[in-house]
């Protein structure tokens, strides 16, 4: 006869009797953020990569639910002390119209809620679908306006440095690429901190797959992804420029500026895939890869 386990019975149905209203109260506060979200700055070029975000952190939590189902120890007070700040974000964002904050308060919110509800050990077992919701934040313009503008220059002049090389008739000022007849300008959806932003997230995501636990080898993979994203970023400008010059201004514009930006992740990735592969080779980085489910 299977043994049975009293504390896992009693907690679960209790349990799961106090999230329902949770649950929806959560629904009635963030659904509205939601459809913002997707009315309005996932519509952009920047800020595209949204729903994915969204998708792979309800996956993730979906994927952890074992937290809920094992006997732990709620804690009230701690999970009010990270839900009424968080609560206070969510005002003042919503009032006020501040998209950062409104979804920024996500974190505290949700933290609070699992504290309360199941204990530390659920917000252990869920620590990265949470920490993964930073990358639904819009960064803010300063920030991208400070750290875009280098990046402009910096992969504008290595696309025309490249494009040189190949024999190509190319001059550049500034972020302008003079390519025979053509006058190319490198946009920030081209080159600029929102694509390292969503690159960033994918490599982070692999990292967490891929389970390891050398910190070594997990410090360089995270160190390589802004490398590995602004190269990709400059590979993007130089094909965008090859398909000017050969295919027409009309042929970048359309359907292929968007397969450009599809294979400038695929690229990051295998980069990422590549680089990890390699330091598997070295000893003391080896290490049997563990991808969660």
């Amino acid at each position: 006869m299977a043994a049975v386990h009293p504390t896992s019975i009693a907690y679960s149905g209790p349990r799961w009797l106090a999230a329902w209203p949770v649950l929806l109260g959560l629904a009635a506060l963030y659904g509205p953020t939601v459809y913002r979200l997707a009315t309005g700055v996932w519509q952009s070029e920047d800020q595209a990569h949204g729903p994915l975000i969204l998708a792979v952190v309800l996956w993730l939590a979906w994927s952890g639910r074992d937290a809920f189902s094992a006997a732990t120890q709620p804690r009230p007070l701690a999970g009010w002390l990270w839900l009424l700040p968080g609560l206070l974000l969510y005002a003042v964002g919503r009032s006020q119209d501040i998209l950062i904050l409104e979804i920024g308060s996500a974190i505290p919110v949700l933290v609070g809620c699992l504290l309360a509800l199941v204990g530390p050990a659920a917000v252990r077992r869920l620590w990265f679908p949470l920490f993964f919701l930073i990358f639904l934040i819009p960064l803010p313009g300063f920030l991208v306006d400070a750290v875009t503008g280098p990046l402009k220059q910096h992969a504008s002049a290595l696309a025309a440095q490249l494009l040189f090389a190949a024999g190509y008739p190319i001059a550049r000022a500034g972020v302008l690429l003079h390519l025979g007849p053509y006058q190319l300008l490198v946009a920030d959806a081209c080159s600029g901190m929102h694509s390292i932003y969503s690159l960033a997230a994918v490599g982070l995501f692999y990292l967490h797959l891929m389970g390891y636990k050398n910190r070594l080898r997990l410090g360089l993979l995270v160190l390589a992804i802004v490398p590995i994203a602004f190269l990709a970023n400059t590979l993007r400008v130089v094909t965008l420029a090859l398909i000017t010059f050969h295919l027409g201004d009309a042929a970048a514009q359309g359907y292929l500026h968007g397969l450009a930006g599809i294979s400038l992740y695929l690229f990051a990735l295998a980069m990422l895939l590549a680089l990890d592969s390699l330091l598997g080779l070295l000893p003391g980085l080896r290490e049997p890869r563990r991808v969660k489910g």
